[in-house]
């Protein structure tokens, strides 16, 4: 497809920063957000991007957005979602949380929590945890990957695998219309898999806009979770899915609405 100079600068900013909003391009090339619109609407049809509401996120093919923008995307909705999943969590329990912008939103909202044993490989949440003398924190060896603090390989699952515990938390970078998890680094998905058979209660954290993005890595199905936890559901056949296989589903802007 043909863009143009504008075009060609949005789609290298969402490139950059994950996600792109009407309003601030509006400002930034001094257009009217009709325009930007416009603007999105050509590069979501040529399938460069794809539509959210108020902007656009770059979808992603095989390769995942950096690390600080995706901590930009949809953080409102992420802290919701944090504080909801932390909810359902009781004092007094052990838990795995994975890697993940989310995931590590819910281990923000932990802070209150009393006596809980927190397995996690994930750098940013056991240093955020650790302080806390209420919160034991066990952390998982192996590869520490430099982009985010994430711990993965075979020494981290076979960490994992030696613990059975309360409660799960986990994140995926996209989620399918039939409800396949996917991911984009096979190494965090091995990790991921055993986390997901090591506890007795698995809680999927994912904002909404994981159901515009695509991933070439698969973690499981959300069939293997108990509780989704997401801003809102706004793929019916991913609303079907979990109401088939009883999967109760927590969607936090309903909460607030």
């Amino acid at each position: 497809m043909f863009l143009s100079g504008r075009q060609t600068e949005i789609l290298e900013i969402a490139k950059a920063e994950g996600r792109v909003l009407v309003e601030e391009l509006a400002s930034r090339f001094s257009v009217t957000p009709q325009t930007i619109r416009k603007d999105l609407n050509d590069l979501c049809d040529g399938r460069v991007l794809s539509r959210v509401h108020g902007g656009a996120i770059f979808p992603g093919g095989t390769e995942n957005v950096k690390y600080e923008a995706r901590r930009s995307i949809a953080a409102p909705e992420k802290q919701a979602i944090g504080r909801a999943a932390a909810g359902l969590i009781p004092n007094n329990s052990s838990l795995f949380i994975n890697i993940g912008t989310t995931t590590e939103a819910v281990g923000e909202a932990l802070l209150g929590h009393h006596e809980l044993m927190v397995i996690t490989n994930n750098i940013n949440v056991a240093n955020k945890l650790r302080i806390f003398p209420s919160i034991e924190v066990v952390i998982a060896g192996g590869v520490v990957r430099g982009s985010d603090g994430g711990i993965v390989g075979e020494a981290a699952v076979d960490f994992i695998r030696q613990f059975k515990v309360d409660y799960a938390v986990i994140g995926t970078s996209a989620i399918d219309a039939d409800g396949a998890l996917l991911d984009f680094d096979f190494r965090e998905v091995k990790v991921a898999q055993a986390i997901i058979a090591n506890a007795r209660h698995v809680i999927l954290v994912a904002d909404s806009t994981k159901f515009e993005r695509t991933a070439p890595v698969r973690i499981g199905h959300l069939s293997q979770v108990h509780t989704f936890v997401t801003d809102e559901c706004r793929v019916e056949s991913v609303r079907a899915a979990a109401a088939e296989h009883g999967v109760r589903l927590v969607e936090t802007a309903r909460r607030q609405s």
